[in-house]
Formats: structure tokens, sequence, C-alpha cells
């Protein structure tokens, strides 16, 4: 049998921070929270594309996964918070593999420079377009210096 990806243990931490279900005309019932977070959690190990995921699992299509944790996505610190904690704490993260994005540290500011000097010849530059290095005569012309 294969390990559990959502413990009751962590779907209890979590569960408190989903939103509440949006309401919805009637149509084909909206797949549980809770299977749908399994193969976000599937996915984020890993690593495969979105409509790659397997549909024997029982968390929906990729698709619907994707959807859902865009619905999630102002909850999604506070979640990516415990479950990062809950994976530390079980040693679980592959810290060899691990990178930052912004949406993990905000990046510093760099200080402003003011135009780029590469922009000479653009609209609003101080300076004015260089005409290039003097040339002679064409080849092959008939005048000689």
């Amino acid at each position: 049998m294969s390990k559990e990806l959502v413990s009751d243990e962590l779907w209890e931490a979590i569960e408190p921070l989903l939103p509440e279900e949006p309401e919805k005309p009637k149509g084909r019932p909206r797949l549980p929270d809770r299977a749908t977070l399994t193969g976000i959690v599937f996915m984020l190990k890993s690593g495969i594309p979105w409509e790659m995921l397997p549909k024997e699992m029982g968390c929906a299509s990729g698709s619907i996964c994707w959807r859902r944790l865009k619905e999630w996505e102002e909850a999604w610190q506070e979640l990516l918070g415990v479950l990062l904690d809950r994976l530390g704490e079980a040693e679980e993260i592959d810290w060899e593999r691990a990178s930052l994005d912004r949406t993990s540290i905000l990046a510093k500011r760099g200080q402003k420079t003011g135009k780029n000097p590469t922009d000479k010849g653009k609209p609003g530059s101080k300076r004015p377009p260089c005409s290039g290095p003097k040339r002679g005569p064409a080849r092959g012309s008939s005048h000689r210096s």
C-alpha cells in the first residue's frame, strides 16, 4: 500500500485554512478539498506537469487541481507554511533540490541608476545619437587620397 500524501493530522491542520466552497449552479458535484489537495501535493512532490496527474489517484484531473489551487491562492502562504513545517519535522525536504522565488522571499530593490547608457539613440535621451566612425571612400571607388 502506498504512503498517504495527506495524512489525517496534516488535513486537520490545513482544512481550517482553506476558504469556504463557493456557491455554484447545479451540475457535477465538486471534488472534495482533501482529494484535490492530495493531487496538488503529489504534483508538487513529483514535479510532473499538471496534465500528467494520474487519474488512478482519485484526485481528479490536473486542471481541476490547478484551478482549486488558484482559488486557494490567498490562503496558500499559510498552507505553504504548514506543509513546510510538517515536511521539515518529518525530515522529508530534500534541501539539495530547494530553491527560492518571489513567493518565498521578498527581493530587495536595487538602487535606481538612471537611464541605461546604451539607450543613447532612443527618444528622451540627453545625448544625440552617435553617427558612427568616419569612413573613407567606398571600396572600388575611383577617388584615391
